[in-house]
């Protein structure tokens, strides 16, 4: 049998997936990437229903881990998906059956 995943690479996939592992903020990559455009708060609180402060939450999450990025717009700031990472993203059933997961090259980070 071959060797482990690499320990980096396994932090790297285990911070992805305990980012994904609310329902919201599934919710919040998944409209992102259907935009296709940088989104605000504001718009995101609508989309999803949630309180802003509790999307802002989510959004750092998923800006800690680069799967949504942010832009400064004037005095607000906008949010898009960040398609590189995403990309990156190993399915669950890869990684858990032992098929080659997509390396995370610099484009993730």
């Amino acid at each position: 049998m071959d060797g482990l995943l690499d320990r980096a690479v396994a932090e790297e996939y285990a911070s992805w997936f305990r980012a994904l592992a609310d329902p919201s903020r599934v919710q919040i990559v998944e409209y992102l990437a259907r935009q296709g455009r940088p989104l605000s708060v504001g718009e995101l609180v609508a989309a999803v229903g949630l309180a802003q402060s509790t999307v802002s939450q989510h959004l750092k999450i998923l800006t800690d881990v680069r799967f949504v990025l942010v832009e400064a717009v004037g005095t607000a700031r906008h949010y898009r998906i960040n398609t590189a990472c995403v990309a990156c993203f190993p399915s669950a059933a890869d990684v858990v059956m032992g098929r080659p997961a997509p390396s995370a090259t610099g484009e993730c980070r």
